[in-house]
């Protein structure tokens, strides 16, 4: 079983991926950047539940 360590590395460096796609994408697939949003979302609330703070990790600006 993973530790909330090991759970918030892969994540931070899967959100941080992930961002950079989406910022790519935005305009040019709006469907897929919307896939990717909810993915984006379930990673979020899963590091902000964590304890992580977002704030200088988040390039997305809703």
């Amino acid at each position: 079983m993973l530790s909330a360590a090991d759970i918030i590395k892969d994540y931070v460096s899967e959100i941080s991926r992930l961002q950079n796609w989406m910022l790519q994408i935005r305009d040019v697939l709006p469907d897929t950047y919307e896939s990717m949003h909810d993915r984006y979302l379930e990673l979020k609330v899963t590091l902000t539940s964590l304890g992580v703070n977002l704030a200088e990790l988040d390039k997305i600006k809703e």
